[in-house]
């Protein structure tokens, strides 16, 4: 049997998703309203971005490997293949109006491969128990930064292109708190990226970004917006945590 998440049996109808969702904390960064003023650097302040929460998916398994470059399955070393990816979280901490870099936060990410396969867990089409690829975890900096080399994601049945991340932090106020949420791509950058091999080998994707049952709350504050390298994509995704 397959590894399941303890909110969400996989797969759930997208009501059920969607009723899910609605009982996590989401919190919006809606457009049009004035943004607070924060007793940080104007540097801090850009940075200072609320985002939604998402569920966490069936796929989540804690495999606690401390490392920067995901790509490589430590299993049996193989490389996974793709266009290359690097992703720089930058994680601030929002109280009271006062937004500053979070160090010492556990920032996981994972996904699926170009042909759609997510490692160690098993499905209806596949079972990848035991191996370990695009997973990891880094911990953040003085700076609030967590930094991922991966590979571009790949499209399975349902969903558009994603990745999962999770943010769980040190004690804050006696308090350890944690933020799961996805990050997504522009159809067009991915309609360019899919053509090439070995995502092409899967076919062409069934789902755009809005067509999501799970983009659709709040997928839209939750893009990444890559720029492209001399051999593949770089983006940075800053975001605050807000404490009590």
């Amino acid at each position: 049997m397959r590894k399941k998440d303890p909110y969400l049996q996989y797969p759930a109808t997208r009501r059920e998703v969607l009723a899910w969702a609605r009982t996590t904390g989401i919190i919006w960064m809606m457009s049009g309203i004035p943004r607070p003023t924060y007793a940080a650097s104007a540097i801090s302040q850009s940075l200072c971005i609320v985002r939604p929460e998402q569920t966490e998916g069936p796929y989540f398994v804690d495999e606690r490997l401390h490392r920067s470059d995901i790509r490589t399955d430590p299993t049996d070393k193989r490389v996974t293949p793709g266009i290359p990816l690097t992703i720089l979280f930058q994680v601030m901490h929002l109280r009271a109006g006062d937004c500053q870099p979070l160090p010492d936060a556990q920032v996981d990410v994972w996904h699926c491969d170009a042909r759609g396969i997510y490692s160690d867990v098993q499905d209806s089409g596949f079972d990848t128990t035991g191996q370990k690829f695009l997973r990891g975890h880094q911990v953040t900096n003085a700076r609030g930064e967590a930094q991922f080399i991966t590979i571009y994601p790949g499209w399975y049945p349902i969903r558009t292109i994603h990745i999962h991340v999770k943010i769980r932090t040190a004690t804050i106020m006696n308090r350890r708190h944690e933020f799961t949420s996805q990050v997504y791509f522009p159809d067009d950058l991915t309609d360019r990226v899919h053509l090439a091999v070995p995502y092409s080998l899967n076919g062409r994707r069934r789902v755009r970004n809005h067509h999501d049952f799970i983009f659709r709350d709040g997928g839209d504050r939750l893009m990444l917006q890559p720029v492209e390298t001399n051999n593949g994509y770089t983006a940075t995704f800053p975001i605050a945590l807000v404490t009590s």
